[in-house]
């Protein structure tokens, strides 16, 4: 008595089992998951992996733009900015950059978003236009700050003068303390509105019951914002402030525009320093083991943020 094969079972469009197995697999949850995202997880190894772990290996070399010859130095590069004047200039400037720009903004973006959570005439209008200063490319706008600022041409310094306050031009980037509370006042003016426009969203998910509940139980406005508006934006305020310092500490645009770093290395942050270390200076090396100083004191900010939030939730 002779046996017969069993033969693969076929699918409902007359395939055998082994082509149905690709449809399975586009059919699990998981796969499809995995799937769509390889695409960005090759952009993220292209484009932030690879010149992250390129810059760490970088900033151990003594390694010269334009030279291909180079040496590992291990951590030379980092005890001798320890030592360096400039650099520790520019650790002083970053903190004051970062600790005076972000809680103003903060409360400024807290104070738009409040108003214009509010139904009145053109307030959509408003809306829209709170947004143009963090849509306008970063250099764009810094020219105009620097007009602006301009030692000469200042069209705050015409008026200043025609109101009788100055008697001659201000030299807002001339000194120092000028120089610093100008980027600062200019990085404040681009910030605002990415605080405003994420508390406002945040505010749109605020329960209007529980407000008029605590109207009724005597509660006053800033009762209620404590009691029942800040508790909801709470978690979204911690990740806009965490962003904010992200961006504020690694900020370079605005910075090199205004200032270039001046006036005397005065104004120098991380960004700018490790850009005239690393390419105008030609010690890539160097420059890298700038820029990863910076590393450390923001995943600190992230890890201590980030815990807080999950606390919370």
């Amino acid at each position: 008595m002779s046996v017969v094969p069993a033969r693969a079972p076929r699918d409902m469009t007359g395939q055998r089992g082994w082509g149905a197995r690709p449809k399975a697999l586009l059919e699990r949850e998981g796969f499809l998951a995995y799937l769509f995202m390889t695409p960005g997880g090759i952009i993220l190894l292209l484009f932030m992996a690879y010149p992250f772990f390129l810059g760490i290996y970088l900033s151990f070399t003594d390694r010269l733009v334009g030279f291909p010859d180079y040496s590992f130095v291990g951590l030379t590069n980092y005890r001798y900015l320890l030592d360096d004047v400039i650099f520790r200039e520019t650790v002083k400037n970053t903190f004051i950059y970062g600790f005076f720009t972000v809680p103003f903004k903060l409360l400024l973006g807290l104070g738009l978003a409040l108003l214009l959570n509010q139904h009145f005439r053109f307030s959509r209008v408003l809306r829209a236009g709170l947004l143009l200063p963090w849509i306008v490319p970063t250099a764009l706008s810094s020219l105009a700050w620097l007009m602006l600022f301009d030692s000469v041409l200042s069209p705050i310094s015409w008026v200043l003068k025609d109101w009788g306050v100055v008697d001659s031009n201000i030299a807002f980037l001339g000194s120092a303390f000028n120089a610093r509370t100008s980027i600062c006042l200019a990085n404040i003016w681009r910030g605002v509105p990415f605080f405003a426009v994420s508390i406002l969203a945040g505010l749109q998910a605020v329960p209007q019951d529980l407000h008029e509940a605590a109207a009724l139980d005597g509660a006053g406005p800033w009762q209620r914002f404590l009691a029942v508006t800040l508790p909801v934006i709470r978690n979204i305020v911690l990740i806009a402030t965490l962003f904010s310092i992200i961006w504020t500490f690694s900020d370079f645009q605005l910075v090199y525009v205004l200032t270039k770093g001046g006036p005397a290395n005065a104004t120098h942050v991380f960004g700018t320093y490790a850009y005239q270390t690393g390419m105008t200076q030609s010690a890539i090396g160097e420059g890298a083991a700038i820029s990863l100083y910076m590393f450390p004191i923001l995943a600190i900010f992230a890890i201590i943020l980030l815990r807080y939030v999950r606390a919370e939730d």
